[in-house]
């Protein structure tokens, strides 16, 4: 937005006719995709490459690729994989942070039929370890200042994999950078050249599901093609829009959406290592960015920040993610005068997403048009109490009527399909079968929502122990169990409590004791085994932990879980600012319920 825009109310009109232009655009680039079955997005980008040249595709500050030279460093990668015997269904993992040279690698091993696994780069130890071996690489490509994690988590691997370093690493990493400069970049010819169909593998990307370590779920070449041209018709990207990214690229939304849906029609990324919200409006003006990828958290530290002399002075026209909640919407809009903000709903694995187009402040979409007499979304009856869906008397579920809380499901068919993960068991339990008539199947999403009497549809909560913070899902067990191996530690109760101005539930352990805990050595202790969003905000120190009669423990959601008047056990907050553990007292829970201490 230019300088000097005036704030304007769209009245209803024009946005019913701008999402139905959208939902228009996003069917015709995504309808010839089933047929085409060689044409995947590693070939687009081949395409894009002869047809754009040395136009800007992927910037960075320390490096930036045309269109020519992201296929061509493509290529060089692809020659690498084939002479170090990847072959079609191979897997190769990737830990790297984000960096125009990330899609470069990716792009160039599924070109000739590879899988690549997106690694997290929060990940450590076990945690680590465990997402190698569940997708038993050939090969793994480590970035040079992430090298030490990597030997850090050797110790638990049982895979036996080829490491290359990218860049100078260890002596006993070869330098895959260095490699890939003596394979040439010309197009792949016949003999060398054995491109993969829409329905092969392309990458491995992770989700920490609803319970446990994360999950590997399965992303083939046809959903990368959906992905890009549907977001690509949803925003009406074109060659003028140049997109901020600042997400990481491991993820679905930051490393595919958010970079495929500009870059299939000659459009250019900027990509930013990771966010920063001091440093955020003066990228978006100094790379004339028009469009930016948000998660709802991003857009809460934007608004928490100071006035930046750059915040209206952009030409943004557009804003895309999900999780931006109804409470900072309006606000959020009109403070960044942003003239759109597309807020939609979907999951890596998910075979069903909604689309906020018309801008209705917290609802995180509705469904398409075009499909209501064939949903492919339904809310069915949970009882969160017995942590079941519920059925009726002849077995089927039971539907949710108008603003009635229920979990989604989404209906598995050919042109909704749900490929999985690495684990068949975890595949099994996201389908749910017999829903509304015998033989149907549909994929549990996890998510409790309700639909209004308009047809859009809002966010609840999340099914199970799994909470979200800082953006990422945090998995109770999985963090309980990190503590537990704490030396003096015997049982620890992991959960989220609600934390007034931020987005997500910050993490909350209670812990039983067999000796006095050093604060120091246990933040060491959890630095090395979670990723930092994972480690518990809130430590309560307790007898025993209290558990129902089926001797499920009991987890308090609400303030009160935290409020030192109330409760008298030993409390700590990990406080940012001392680096520390501290004892909560009324002073720093009343900074915390004002929304005045960053966590």
């Amino acid at each position: 937005m230019m300088a000097g825009h005036t704030d304007k109310t769209e009245t209803a009109a024009p946005r019913d006719k701008r999402a139905s232009r959208a939902w228009l655009r996003a069917l015709e680039l995504t309808a010839p995709i089933a047929k085409a079955r060689w044409r995947t997005f590693p070939s687009v980008i081949e395409e894009l490459a002869g047809k754009f040249g040395d136009s800007p595709a992927l910037l960075a500050d320390g490096e930036s690729l045309s269109f020519y030279a992201l296929n061509e460093r493509a290529n060089r990668y692809a020659r690498w994989a084939r002479a170090h015997d990847v072959q079609a269904g191979d897997t190769v993992c990737l830990l790297m942070t984000n960096r125009p040279e990330y899609m470069a690698i990716w792009l160039g091993i599924t070109r000739i039929g590879g899988v690549v696994a997106l690694l997290n780069t929060n990940l450590v130890a076990m945690s680590l370890a465990h997402c190698v071996d569940v997708v038993a690489p050939k090969h793994i490509i480590v970035a040079s200042d992430r090298t030490e994690i990597l030997e850090n988590a050797r110790p638990f691997l049982a895979t036996s994999a080829m490491i290359w370093s990218h860049g100078a690493g260890p002596p006993h990493y070869p330098d895959v950078a260095a490699e890939i400069a003596n394979f040439p970049g010309a197009p792949l010819t016949g003999h060398e050249s054995s491109p993969p169909s829409i329905d092969d593998l392309a990458l491995y990307v992770y989700t920490s599901g609803t319970t446990g370590l994360p999950k590997a779920a399965k992303i083939s070449h046809y959903r990368l093609m959906i992905w890009t041209h549907w977001f690509a018709g949803m925003m009406e990207t074109g060659p003028a829009d140049c997109m901020y990214n600042c997400l990481p690229m491991y993820h679905s939304v930051g490393g595919a959406v958010a970079t495929g849906a500009v870059l299939v029609v000659g459009g250019s990324v900027v990509i930013r290592e990771k966010f920063s919200a001091s440093r955020f409006w003066e990228d978006v003006v100094r790379f004339d960015c028009t469009l930016f990828q948000y998660i709802g958290e991003l857009c809460r530290y934007l608004l928490r920040a100071p006035t930046h002399h750059h915040e209206t002075q952009h030409r943004l026209r557009l804003c895309c993610g999900n999780g931006l909640r109804g409470d900072i919407w309006e606000a959020f809009r009109q403070r960044f005068h942003i003239p759109q903000i597309l807020e939609f709903y979907g999951a890596t694995e998910a075979n069903v997403s909604l689309f906020n187009v018309e801008g209705r402040p917290g609802a995180i979409g509705r469904m398409a048009p075009f499909i209501a007499h064939r949903p492919a979304l339904a809310l069915v009856r949970f009882d969160i109490e017995c942590n079941e869906i519920l059925r009726d008397k002849n077995g089927f579920c039971i539907g949710c009527a108008a603003n009635e809380t229920g979990e989604a499901i989404g209906r598995i068919s050919d042109d909704a399909r749900f490929d999985g993960y690495t684990d068949r068991e975890a595949t099994e339990k996201k389908i749910l079968r017999d829903v509304f008539a015998r033989g149907d199947a549909w994929f549990r999403t996890g998510d409790l929502m309700r639909r209004d009497y308009g047809g859009f549809y809002y966010f609840v909560d999340r099914i199970g122990d799994t909470f979200r913070w800082k953006g990422e899902n945090v998995a109770t067990s999985e963090v309980a169990a990190a503590i537990t191996a704490f030396h003096g530690i015997v049982d620890a109760n992991v959960y989220g409590v609600a934390v007034p101005g931020a987005d997500g539930r910050a993490g909350m352990a209670e812990i039983v004791c067999s000796s006095a805990i050093d604060f120091c050595a246990f933040r060491e202790h959890l630095a090395r085994h979670l990723p930092k969003y994972a480690h518990p905000v809130l430590l309560l120190i307790r007898k025993e932990i209290d558990v129902t009669p089926t001797f499920k423990q009991l987890k308090r959601r609400d303030a009160d879980g935290y409020d030192p008047d109330r409760c008298p056990d030993a409390l700590y907050v990990n406080d940012p600012d001392r680096g520390a553990y501290v004892a909560m007292d009324r002073e720093l829970y009343d900074r915390i319920r004002k929304g005045q201490m960053q966590l």
